[in-house]
């Protein structure tokens, strides 16, 4: 017998369905309930307002035997009631619970559908149950149910409000009868089923929420799939299909600017605005969406950082790194993170070279340089800020004690490893991130040369000497081979542990050609390459584990960045190779590829083993579908037949 845990645990995903528009979601079981699983519930923002939603038929749980999605909103769970059924060995009284998400509402429709000779009546009951627990407390495992109170429930399909402090939800269920039962909302329909016909019952539920920093969008959405003339690996047009409803329910706006999208990072915890997730889905997406990526460029843009403040990590030019209607909590962490947090080293220079790459994809050329002030402070950021050591390279340590210890892409407390396992000492310069700020610096000063703005010349300077440090400060040499180091540590030595992020300098202009070919090679090596895609780490490092968050697992993002700079550096046997591997996983998870996997060899398993606490679907994952299919399209261009 397996004993309770002694501490509180993130709920586990892997099991649970979706249906979703961001800013709303609805997790629950296969069955269509909500309420078994901690992750269960109906989310609003930062907020669960319901965790509970069961439904029975005369007291007993229907026998569920199927759900069928259709897109990331609509679910459609089937059942049996085998108990109002006729003694014919086929069943012939069926139930369908079809559920719909939208922006900021919820609603069902159960239908009884009966192919018995004879009448049925019967009792369905949904019993709802109130929650109101914010995400983080979810997250953390520890959520509890807050105080609410029910009003304006007066007879038969009467609406009625739940409030919780200044949240709260309607709820419309006509013909069916509300009471309140305990902790618990009980709407009950008496529904009669002529021989061989069906009913249908409906209930919805609309939340209000004044604390919302994003909102849904307007607009639909303007993504249009790639599309080939020649014959192409069928998985990729299925994942594209589903990738591309994902992207589009996961479009958000904020408030003061309701025309301007960007991607939601992922579900469930992360429906806000993130700098660097948000402009790399947007820049993963790009052959599909030009406006995505300029839109994402103004949100941020507004966001620049104005001045120094240590609280927040802020500084004049920098891109946040996340936003929140309150403080963030990560108890088991020792993280608390401020409403408008700045404490990322890499969103500034990922800015900079979205900026570019829209224009080159057909972002109007208005538009470009109506962001020429913002492009002009990212850049002196980059230059004046970013090297907060003195040392040479863009770097970052948390002043505060209280903020991200790392704020590369990899942010996990224990992500910057030695190869024998030890956790490097800040301030970190991550290898990847001079990279980034080479192409920014160098595709920087084209903007301002094309846009008629000084600086261009004194830019490629300070590129050109970054190139020379980082050539003769970062690359190791181990038993693994010689690569660049995953980063410089605080006294400025190469951390010496074989990861993905060398992956994400090639096409960056960092490395020469033939580095770039010798850093792809090692990336679909053994030891970096599980066949379902790129390790974050070596299996030859010490701190390995294939269901690390950052040690080991495979992140489908990471692995696409990857593919992304084989394609630009022209490398595109290499890239074809690993979206082989990247179309094995999507093929294994039903072509919704989630935040990460774990890293086991696809030698070991035939299928990709989860990570079972991993978000899905996740804007920069289902964007990674879109860059894979844009390296097979280059790669037919770059040899035609």
């Amino acid at each position: 017998m397996t004993e309770p845990s002694a501490h509180p645990l993130q709920p586990l995903l892997n099991d649970s369905v979706i249906a979703f528009r961001a800013p709303t979601q609805v997790w629950s079981a296969a069955s269509g309930d909500l309420g078994v699983a901690p992750i269960h519930g109906m989310y609003h923002g930062d907020l669960r307002p319901v965790r509970e939603a069961v439904l029975t038929c005369d007291g007993a749980s229907p026998e569920w035997i199927s759900m069928s999605p259709d897109g990331p909103s609509r679910i459609v769970f089937g059942g049996l009631l085998r108990a109002l059924d006729d003694p014919s060995p086929d069943p012939r009284v069926r139930l369908l619970r079809e559920r719909e998400v939208a922006d900021g509402a919820v609603g069902e429709t159960i239908t009884l559908v009966s192919r018995v000779a004879h009448d049925i009546d019967t009792t369905l009951l949904l019993r709802v149950v109130p929650d109101f627990a914010p995400m983080q407390e979810v997250k953390a495992g520890t959520a509890s149910t807050r105080p609410w109170q029910a009003s304006g429930a007066v007879g038969v399909g009467a609406p009625f409000t739940v409030t919780s402090g200044a949240h709260s939800f309607t709820v419309s269920a006509p013909e069916a009868q509300p009471r309140i039962d305990g902790d618990a909302l009980v709407l009950m329909w008496d529904a009669h089923v002529a021989a061989g016909e069906a009913v249908s019952v409906s209930w919805s539920l609309s939340f209000d929420d004044p604390s919302l920093v994003v909102r849904g969008v307007i607009d639909p959405a303007n993504a249009v799939a790639p599309t080939s003339d020649a014959p192409r690996d069928p998985r990729i047009d299925r994942w594209l299909d589903g990738a591309l409803g994902d992207l589009d329910a996961l479009r958000l706006a904020l408030p003061d600017h309701p025309k301007d999208e960007f991607y939601a990072a992922g579900a469930p915890w992360f429906f806000t605005l993130f700098g660097r997730d948000s402009l790399w889905a947007a820049r993963l997406a790009l052959p599909v969406d030009v406006g995505m990526a300029a839109s994402t460029l103004r949100v941020l843009a507004r966001l620049q950082g104005d001045r120094v403040d240590a609280a927040t990590a802020q500084q004049p030019g920098k891109i946040p790194h996340e936003l929140r209607s309150a403080p963030l909590s990560l108890p088991g962490e020792d993280v608390l993170l401020p409403p408008l947090y700045y404490g990322t080293v890499d969103a500034t220079l990922l800015w900079v070279c979205l900026l570019a790459e829209a224009l080159d994809a057909g972002m109007p050329r208005d538009e470009v340089a109506a962001l020429v002030p913002s492009l002009q402070r990212a850049l002196s950021w980059m230059t004046d800020y970013g090297d907060g050591s003195g040392h040479g390279f863009i770097d970052y340590i948390d002043e505060t004690g209280h903020g991200l210890a790392n704020q590369g892409w990899k942010d996990s407390g224990d992500s910057i490893q030695w190869r024998d396992g030890t956790l490097a000492r800040g301030p970190i310069a991550l290898c990847e991130v001079q990279g980034y700020a080479y192409e920014a610096a160098r595709r920087g000063a084209d903007l301002l040369d094309a846009l008629g703005e000084s600086g261009g010349d004194d830019l490629r300077s300070w590129g050109a000497a970054l190139r020379e440090r980082f050539r003769s400060a970062f690359w190791v040499e181990t038993p693994e081979g010689r690569y660049p180091a995953i980063a410089l540590d605080a006294d400025q030595r190469p951390v010496d542990t074989l990861t993905s992020n060398i992956g994400h300098l090639i096409g960056t202009g960092i490395l020469d050609p033939e580095e770039e070919s010798h850093v792809a090679s090692l990336l679909l090596g053994a030891s970096m390459s599980s066949g379902f895609g790129i390790r974050t780490m070596s299996t030859g490092a010490a701190g390995y584990w294939p269901l690390s968050y950052h040690g080991g697992s495979v992140w489908p993002h990471d692995t696409a960045i990857a593919v992304h700079g084989m394609t630009r550096a022209g490398l595109h046997d290499e890239a074809l190779q690993v979206v082989d591997g990247l179309l094995a996983s999507a093929e294994g998870f039903a072509f919704r590829v989630p935040e990460l996997f774990s890293g086991d060899p696809a030698t070991d398993t035939a299928t990709p083993t989860p990570y079972p606490a991993a978000c899905r679907p996740q804007a920069w994952s289902a964007a990674a579908a879109v860059t894979c299919a844009e390296a097979v399209r280059a790669a037919r261009v770059s040899r035609p037949s």
